[in-house]
């Protein structure tokens, strides 16, 4: 019985290092340029909501 259960954990373990050295590395790729646009307007868009609220508070100072 032990004899098939070390069998067995040393399979295992060879189709796992297996696994691990067919991985390929995956292919950073770059932004677009309207996904750069995009990004860039709902920064915008976040400063201009964060420039509004404090707006309205005029006695108070918007913290974060």
């Amino acid at each position: 019985m032990a004899i098939h259960l070390e069998n067995l954990v040393e399979t295992i373990k060879s189709k796992v290092r297996l696994l691990k050295k067919s991985k390929k590395p995956y292919i950073k790729m770059d932004k677009s340029s309207s996904v750069k646009v995009e990004i860039r307007r709902h920064k915008a868009r976040m400063l201009i909501d964060k420039t509004l609220k404090a707006a309205d508070r005029p006695g108070k100072t918007c913290v974060s």
